[in-house]
This record gives structure tokens, sequence and C-alpha cells, in this order.
């Protein structure tokens, strides 16, 4: 069975890496930086290195290929969802062009809105783009992750956790790891056809209140959640310098979430996974001694 992982080296798929090798398979790993894989890795895997973006790297990695775990991944372009949608393209013409029969694909919360969720535009363009091959196609609707809290080094330090989303709303938050879990099953599994959204919520839903203090528990520091508008993100995500599309992408996913919404796929034994964000909190933001 040839298994192509696309950013075998995020906090997902890197996941996936390690439990399809330790399931006996050789995955084929799409990357831009083959450098990056470990070394135990590097000799247990196929590597086709290049960018999504370029759809001859994409159609020579899928070559032969029964499934494929793709993912949108991160973009400086100063128009992500313009990117997002032309990698969905090339997803979506090798998924045809190869004949690959089975494609789990990390989407997120809001992709069901289809617009005016910023960033994840970009992701439900894909899901449509892949829904178009004909092929069987899990579409993984997942929650926040747990890891958007290590690129927080600030709110950490300072014991401010800053958002445009309103403090006092529940949300999903997820572990990535339990991603990779779900990811892995599916892709081994021969048994599933058709089109299928599955959410991936984490145990609870979660406001950021909530998170401030769990994560205040588990470091032994003071943190609080602070609101912060619209427009107020939007100044500082500019003078760090960021295009307008940039910014309005990162905006969006708030925005589009704030006002009567509901995931399509609601929490259940199927999008509910295990790992708590006190158990993660403590293994990883918890200070070493």
């Amino acid at each position: 069975m040839k298994i192509v992982v696309t950013t075998p080296t995020g906090h997902v798929g890197s996941r996936v890496v390690r439990l399809l090798l330790q399931a006996g398979v050789r995955p084929t790993l799409l990357l831009r930086d083959a450098a990056k894989l470990d070394s135990a890795i590097r000799e247990r895997v196929d590597i086709v290195q290049g960018s999504q973006s370029d759809v001859e790297v994409v159609l020579r990695a899928t070559e032969g290929a029964e499934a494929l775990f793709w993912v949108n991944p991160r973009t400086t372009d100063g128009d992500p969802i313009a990117t997002w949608t032309h990698m969905g393209a090339n997803a979506a013409r090798a998924v045809k062009d190869n004949g690959v029969a089975r494609i789990v694909f990390q989407s997120s919360l809001g992709a069901e809105k289809r617009s005016g969720v910023g960033e994840i535009d970009g992701l439900a363009g894909t899901e449509e783009q892949l829904d178009r091959t004909g092929a069987s196609v899990l579409h993984l609707r997942c929650g926040y992750f747990f890891t958007n809290l290590l690129e927080e080094p600030d709110a950490l330090r300072d014991g401010v956790l800053r958002t445009a989303m309103p403090i006092d709303r529940p949300m999903p938050w997820v572990d990535p790891r339990d991603i990779g879990d779900i990811v892995t099953a599916r892709l081994l599994s021969t048994v599933w056809a058709g089109r299928h959204v599955q959410g991936v919520h984490g145990p609870h839903d979660l406001t950021f209140t909530q998170v401030a203090a769990i994560v205040s528990r588990a470091t032994g520091r003071p943190m609080r959640a602070e609101h912060v508008s619209d427009d107020d993100l939007r100044d500082t995500l500019r003078s760090a310098g960021l295009s307008d599309k940039q910014t309005e992408g990162i905006i969006g996913m708030s925005s589009g979430l704030r006002e009567n919404f509901t995931p399509e796929d609601p929490r259940s034994i199927l999008t509910t996974t295990p790992t708590s964000l006190t158990a993660w909190a403590h293994e990883n933001l918890r200070p070493k001694p």
C-alpha cells in the first residue's frame, strides 16, 4: 500500500508518519525540506522534495498511491486563500490523474460555511475541489489546536491570552496528535468509500477564559484571557508587515465563527478525542525542572 503524507514534519503529519511506520508501512513523504526529517525516519520512508504549489511535484509524489493525507501548509504568500485554492487544485488533479482511491483532508471547523471565514475559505475551496474528483474523501473539520499556544510566547510570558473571539464562547480545542491518530486509522482502512465529514473536537469545548485558567494551573503562572477588537488586531498585524489579504484572512477566521455558527458534525463519540488540555499543558507548557 502506497500512502502519501504531506506536511510530514508538522504537529499532525509527524504523528501520522510515526504511526504508519509502526504499522509496517513505508510512507511517501512530500515536503519542502527533507533536512527537517529526523535521520532515523529518513531511512524508513520515500521522499519527494518540493512544494505543493508545484503540480508536477504533487503528481510525482502521488503516482501509484492508494491513499493521500493532504494538508494545505502554512504560507507567507500575500494572498493565502488564493495559494490554498491553487494547492487544492493541484491535489485534485493528482487524485484524478493518478487514480488515488482515498484522501484524508485536514480541514477546519468553519469550512462548512464555504465563505466569510477568512483563511478557512481556502480550505473550503479545497474540499470542493477534492469532492469533484469522485474519489473517496474524508474531510476532518478540526477544532482549535492546543499547539497554537506554543506560538504565543509573549502571552505565556506576560500572562495575557489575547483573542478576537469572545472569551466566554466555548469552542472545540484539540491535541494535533489525536488528529493524527484518526488520520492514520482512515489511511490504513480500505472499508470506507464516498464523501464524509468528521469533526475532531477534542474532549471538551473550552472558552478562552477556561483555557487561561488551565494554563495557569499547569505552569504555576497567572494567566487571564483578554478580548481584542478586530480593529486592534488589524493594526497589530499590519504593523508586523502583513498584507491586507493576510490580515483579513486571519481576522476572518474569528469574525466568521463568532455569530450563528454550529458545526456540521456535532460532538459525538466519533468527534470527541481523548487528550485533555490539562494533560497537554503539563507536558508541553510546564517549566522544566
